[in-house]
């Protein structure tokens, strides 16, 4: 994100001596993305940073993968993962849905404090599908709300605090970074004139989360020789990560709410790319929101059938109706998984009772992937297993 902030105290010159108010000096730290050679932030603590006093294995909840082998469309029923909540936390209780060398999807409700936690393999986009939740960071402080969504840079130190109502979320942890399409830009980072949302739209920490302590365990996500190329580790601090004073730069937390996304329309069905919200390496994240639908007097309001070889589209239905699902038992919490190499598209009686239509009260997000999506034991557990044979009313035998 090239849109610059500082936040608290930072010295006029960086790199250069900036002391406590009892002549101690504060501890510069570069958070930088690609080597030096990208986006980056200042973050100035009181406390040395790299000082650890323990460091242990965390045991990651399973994240083995099988694939989707036969070739096969599903449903998976995600709010069929949790029932008694009251003891689970945004981090450890983490479902592996679907995932692969990429981008991993989980889903979690949750209404306990999470541990501090950090994810040193990618950045994380995590929906707010119901609920909310503040989200401490060595950053400051987020605000989260339904339909936000939650960007958090790979190795950020935060925690995950749920509202009274708990918090339902939908976290796409990735293999890179995440940001908007490079389309929405100028070559200097600004959102151009075309894009469906901008700088207003998203909202930082606005000033210093600085908290005291000692010993503190982190939990640390990073590369390794588990499932998926992924271990953890606790990893105890000699003082608190959050002991930030100020920090400025271009990278940082943040949050976005779809109902800031306008929706790009036309008079014919405009394909998917125009919903797209942001991307990662080998992934793109997109989201259809309530809006006007095409106004050609012979337009057919829901989707052609389409045939995306290159990828699999996941589809997280979470609000409104989805009219081109109709008929086939989609409802709210559910996900449509449809793998490259087969031809989907809306249900057949979709079409015709969708003609006349001038507006659609759906809300999805989607998540489409250039390397094949694998099922990982949420999946597994909630696939409903006739989805697939429900174009054609049947299944053979």
């Amino acid at each position: 994100m090239a849109f610059y902030r500082q936040v608290g105290d930072v010295p006029p010159k960086r790199h250069t001596q900036f002391r406590k108010p009892d002549g101690g000096l504060y501890y510069e730290e570069l958070m930088g993305e690609e080597g030096f050679s990208s986006d980056s932030s200042l973050l100035y603590h009181a406390g040395v940073p790299s000082a650890i006093v323990d460091s242990q294995v965390w045991d990651l909840p399973d994240l083995a993968t099988v694939p989707n082998h036969p070739l096969t469309p599903r449903h998976l029923k995600l709010h069929d993962l949790f029932t008694d909540t009251s003891k689970s936390n945004a981090v450890e209780d983490r479902r592996l849905v679907l995932g692969n060398g990429d981008v991993r999807i989980s889903y979690v409700v949750a209404e306990q404090p999470s541990p501090y936690y950090r994810n040193a393999i990618g950045d994380e986009c995590v929906y707010v599908e119901k609920g909310s939740a503040t989200v401490e960071t060595v950053f400051g402080v987020l605000n989260a709300v339904q339909g936000d969504y939650v960007i958090i840079p790979r190795a950020t130190t935060h925690r995950w605090l749920p509202g009274s109502e708990g918090v339902h979320a939908y976290a796409i942890e990735a293999n890179s970074h995440i940001a908007p399409p490079k389309r929405y830009l100028s070559r200097y980072g600004q959102f151009l004139e075309h894009a469906p949302y901008c700088e207003r739209d998203l909202h930082p920490t606005t000033e210093p989360l600085v908290v005291e302590g000692t010993d503190v365990e982190v939990l640390v996500k990073h590369r390794g020789n588990g499932a998926g190329g992924i271990v953890g580790s606790r990893m105890t601090y000699a003082t608190h990560p959050f002991d930030v004073v100020g920090w400025d730069g271009c990278l940082y937390p943040y949050t976005f709410n779809v109902s800031d996304f306008e929706p790009i329309t036309g008079r014919v069905h405009q394909p998917p790319p125009v919903h797209q919200v942001f991307e990662g390496y080998n992934f793109v994240v997109c989201n259809f929101v309530p809006r006007k639908v095409d106004y050609h007097p012979l337009s057919v309001p829901v989707p052609y059938y389409h045939s995306n070889v290159d990828s699999d589209e996941v589809m997280f239905y979470c609000g409104g109706d989805y009219e081109a699902r109709k008929g086939s038992g989609i409802g709210l919490g559910s996900i449509s998984l449809h793998p490259g190499g087969y031809a989907h598209g809306p249900q057949p009686s979709a079409i015709e009772a969708s003609l006349g239509a001038e507006r659609f009260e759906e809300l999805a997000v989607m998540v489409d992937t250039f390397r094949p999506l694998e099922l990982g034991e949420a999946g597994q557990a909630v696939d409903d297993g006739v989805y697939a044979w429900t174009w054609a009313g049947r299944r053979k035998g």
